[in-house]
């Protein structure tokens, strides 16, 4: 700890956003950079607390005082490279995940936690500028290979371990472009996509393969795939959307956030898509149903495609300003959060159910009725009640269901490969090997562990590489850095 009294002496601050008018007016990131005379004195806020419970919360195990303690230094190559050592996208985690780590932090027990997130993503773009950040092919190569199903942060992270350990490695990708749910869901306004670019052309030249547009179980068969490569690696997601089964269901402008999102996606990225008017909210009155993530980024695009109003819902309750003591450090604060898109605009409503979708002779949605509703316990699970005479009508031209995921998609991939599910509808796999009930199948992530933050599909990609790496050369010197001691989630 460079400076033991920095925490006492200075405050928290992180980038600031854009400015809202000039930001809806575009697809650019939202926020400014920090100076770096900030960034280090942030890194100078690490406490030298003896127990660092930031990595109790860091799902990837980051050494977050050390790289912290480097910044305060002007150490910015050994910080990269100790970030490096535990993750292989800080670039990813710095700007989309929500930091368990700074709701574990020591200082954040009775003040503002350390800025640990703005620290990991500056040290990652000044690797860039510098240069720092190149190829890593591996010495040795094994002779062995294996196919990645999947592009997102799960599968790209086994990936790369699993190509520096020598072996060849194929990604395949339905959709046709690499990334997965970082090309297409997360918005270019929260992540630029010529941050996954520039890891791809990293991992292209360090020796891996990638093929879009081929859907493993329909292009190729699962048979094929077995037969070809020595171990397989399942990292397709959790991408069956939960749905809404109300009377009008069946009307048309009720789509699910991941179909509306994908799109938006495509547009800022050159490409044509199909049924334009039914993806774009100009001028419309939109209802955003689901008051995650998924759902305040559907909010952010409806603001930049000029809706007449918009409305997001929400069945829980408000959370509370502050922790309640059901809710102590180190557990992830629930508490009431506003994000760049709710600073945008729009309506947050809270315990509130849709009833029913209204829709016009046309067979398109025009309205939906919703009632207010209390949680109660019962029989140890909360249960939503009406609350009588809550009832309202909100006019609605898109209604879009942003109401988490299911589980992967019950598909032929899954078919074909045999692999047994659990009683959530998530691929069972071992906790140590990953390996599933099928011996050269394994299968990391959301598809694996269910809908989860970014943080935890890369240290399940890397933990997973280990275990194949285990398997197909009787032992590994490929780190486990899955924390499954990690309590420190997210409340869904």
């Amino acid at each position: 700890m460079g400076k033991p009294t920095g925490f006492m002496e200075l405050q928290r601050q992180t980038p600031k956003r854009r400015d809202v008018l000039e930001r809806l007016s575009d697809y650019l990131e939202v926020y400014n950079p920090l100076p770096e005379e900030a960034l280090r004195a942030q890194g100078a806020r690490c406490m030298d607390c003896g127990i660092p419970f930031c990595h109790q919360g860091c799902p990837l195990g980051n050494l977050i005082p050390d790289w912290n303690d480097l910044v305060y230094r002007n150490q910015w190559q050994s910080a990269i490279e100790r970030l490096h050592a535990t993750n292989n996208f800080p670039e990813f985690t710095g700007k989309l995940c929500p930091a368990p780590c700074e709701n574990s932090c020591v200082l954040g027990i009775n003040a503002d936690a350390v800025a640990i997130k703005t620290v990991e993503a500056s040290i990652i773009e000044r690797a860039w500028a510098e240069g720092w950040v190149k190829p890593e092919p591996p010495k040795v190569l094994t002779g062995k290979k294996v196919a990645v199903i999947g592009s997102g942060p799960a599968g790209l992270a086994a990936a790369q371990q699993l190509r520096r350990a020598g072996h060849e490695v194929t990604v395949f990708e339905r959709a046709d472009r690499i990334g997965g749910l970082l090309r297409y869901g997360i918005p270019d306004f929260k992540m630029e996509k010529h941050h996954v670019d520039r890891r791809m052309e990293q991992m292209e030249a360090e020796g891996i393969v990638f093929k879009a547009g081929v859907n493993i179980g329909y292009d190729i068969t699962a048979d094929a795939i077995l037969t070809e490569f020595d171990a397989v690696c399942l990292c397709c997601g959790s991408t069956a959307p939960r749905d809404l089964p109300i009377p009008g269901r069946e009307l048309r402008g009720i789509e699910f956030a991941m179909d509306f999102l994908p799109n938006q996606n495509k547009r800022v990225a050159g490409d044509s898509i199909e049924s334009d008017d039914l993806n774009w909210a100009e001028g419309k009155h939109v209802i955003i149903i689901g008051g995650g993530d998924t759902g305040a980024d559907c909010l952010g695009t409806v603001h930049r495609h000029k809706c007449a109003s918009v409305n997001q819902f929400e069945i829980v309750p408000r959370p509370p300003e502050a922790r309640a003591d059901w809710n102590p450090w180190p557990q992830y604060a629930n508490i009431y959060r506003t994000s760049q898109a709710h600073e945008e605009g729009g309506e947050r409503v809270f315990s509130i159910a849709t009833k029913r979708l209204i829709g016009n002779d046309q067979g398109h949605v025009i309205a939906l009725e919703t009632a207010q509703v209390e949680m109660k316990m019962q029989d140890g699970r909360p249960t939503f009640v009406d609350v009588p005479g809550s009832e309202k009508i909100y006019p609605a031209d898109l209604v879009l269901l942003a109401m988490g995921f299911v589980g992967p998609e019950r598909n032929k991939l899954v078919e074909q490969f045999g692999v047994e599910l659990d009683r959530a509808g998530n691929v069972k796999a071992d906790a140590h090997s990953k390996q599933t009930n099928v011996e050269k199948v394994f299968t990391a992530g959301d598809m694996t562990r269910g809908q989860s933050l970014i943080v935890w599909a890369i240290a399940e990609g890397r933990h997973a590489a280990a275990g194949i790496d285990e398997f197909l050369m009787g032992r590994t010197e490929l780190p486990r850095t899955l924390n499954h001691g990690s309590h420190v989630r997210p409340f869904a």
